[in-house]
């Protein structure tokens, strides 16, 4: 910057290759803004390389509106810029607008290559639209179906929207494989529900003479702790950096925290987090509450509470799973005193959601929100599913209401939650036969597990469920999880 300022002190006149530079200095909005007038100044706002820095550094800063108004100034005549802005809402989470600026590009005419097809298939991963993702990856087909960049980012997106058959037949027929699509396969059988088949493609993997990474290591040690493994979760976590070199980091210790958490063994999961390198941070206090609500320890899920508290007041999330796990032990006093200090520090409870796909647009459903058009219709489906489901032995796992009440009342709340809504929609909508896809920002509660699992069974249909731990595929009265969640 300092030279910048003494170039045009000494009448030499910046160009192209000096903004692009300065552009990669650059450490701050205002200084961000100040060049952009500067090179608007020099008439080089039209130079591909300059605009794409300006938009990438906008991005990169959170100022979209900015990178989209300097995307906007004037026709865009090369891939480069296209591809920039669309990465740069990928990049920020804003997937609806990266999928509307390709779309905008392919009617202006332009062939994607690698680049661009790389950031949509991101950003369809991040929204797991399986039936938009499954359109992109014609474009991919027309490109180059060969590309191992491209086939590591179609693994990935098939299995984050929860289609592991497609991702298996998309790695079986891959000429190249490298740790990255060994380790996306490993993680994405993982994470829906196939832990020993996430293990033996581990194996295959070591026989195959490629070296796992940090992120292999985080999905095997995932596998082993949603399938109850314990003794083999010790045996890869003890290893990793013997066998394999690796530093066990955060991620590794959650894994191991909730691999332990799960079995039962709180004690044990309470010093290793004492004893983590790093540091415990809000994840790995969190995953410790999660396991003591499982084994209604409300001791430890105090101390668990504070701990996150300590790290992140307003984490709402917490004093929900504090509020639960009372609630559960009928601990009526302490629940109302974790709400009365929601209250008072104005912490909001986050509502659960639950989002379907249906011929190309979302259905969002929340609890207890009446503002999609077919509710009455829906809640109508629901008691009706609810009724033909109690003939088959369904009874409502009341432990997930958390008010002091009883009977009949205590199960008005359960037909409310959002994936019951979803399901029963997309039972509705969707053709005979088709799997019902849904994604919901919250764990899955016990209740509506059971519902799923027993009307996949009644209806002889597939239903796969994304919560922000995992998948669980519901299909012939069992979920892919083994009711071990």
């Amino acid at each position: 910057m300092e030279f910048l300022i003494l170039m045009i002190r000494n009448g030499i006149r910046p160009n192209m290759f000096t903004y692009s530079s300065v552009l990669r200095s650059c450490n701050g909005l205002p200084i961000l803004k100040q060049i952009h007038c500067s090179i608007t100044k020099a008439g080089l706002e039209s130079d591909v390389f300059v605009r794409s820095s300006l938009i990438d550094k906008y991005s990169k800063w959170g100022e979209l509106q900015n990178a989209l108004t300097t995307f906007n100034e004037m026709e865009t005549s090369d891939l480069i810029v296209w591809n920039t802005i669309i990465g740069a809402f990928t990049q920020n989470n804003n997937g609806d607008e990266a999928l509307n600026l390709f779309k905008r590009m392919k009617k202006s005419g332009f062939m994607s290559d690698q680049a661009t097809l790389t950031s949509v298939l991101s950003a369809v991963t991040g929204m797991a639209l399986l039936e938009l993702g499954r359109q992109v990856h014609v474009h991919v087909l027309k490109y180059n179906n060969q590309d191992l960049i491209l086939g590591n980012a179609l693994l990935d997106m098939y299995c984050k929207c929860g289609s592991m058959e497609d991702a298996r037949f998309e790695f079986t027929k891959m000429v190249e494989k490298d740790v990255i699509s060994w380790s996306t396969m490993i993680n994405g059988l993982a994470q829906n529900g196939f832990s020993h088949e996430a293990l033996k493609m581990f194996q295959t993997m070591e026989a195959s003479g490629s070296k796992p990474n940090y992120i292999t290591m985080v999905g095997i040690l995932f596998a082993c702790s949603h399938a109850g493994l314990v003794e083999k979760g010790r045996f890869y976590f003890e290893k990793m950096e013997t066998i394999y070199g690796i530093k066990p980091g955060r991620e590794h210790y959650g894994c191991m925290v909730d691999l332990l958490g799960r079995a039962g063994q709180l004690n044990e999961a309470v010093k290793l987090i004492h004893n983590m390198e790093p540091g415990p941070d809000v994840v790995t206090w969190r995953t410790l509450l999660g396991a003591c609500g499982m084994h209604r320890d409300t001791g430890l899920a105090a101390y668990a509470a504070n701990r996150v508290l300590d790290l992140d007041p307003d984490d709402s999330g917490t004093y929900s799973l504090l509020s639960n796990i009372y609630a559960n032990t009928q601990r009526w006093e302490d629940v109302e005193k974790v709400r009365r200090t929601m209250r008072g520090k104005n912490v909001k409870k986050e509502p659960g959601c639950s989002w379907i796909e249906v011929n190309k647009e979302i259905h969002a459903f929340i609890v207890r929100d009446d503002s999609h058009p077919e509710i009455e219709k829906i809640m109508r489906e629901v008691n009706c599913y609810v009724k033909r489901l109690r003939e088959v032995g369904y009874v409502h796992d009341t432990s997930f209401v958390l008010q002091d009440v009883e009977g009949e009342q205590m199960e008005d709340p359960l037909l409310c939650h959002s994936e019951k809504l979803a399901i029963v929609y997309g039972l509705m909508v969707l053709v005979k036969g088709k799997t019902i896809r849904i994604r919901k920002n919250i764990r899955i509660c016990g209740d509506c597990h059971l519902f799923a699992k027993l009307l996949a069974k009644m209806e002889n249909r597939n239903i796969v469920i994304r919560d922000p731990i995992r998948y669980h595929h519901f299909q012939g009265g069992v979920c892919s999880c083994g009711d071990y969640w």
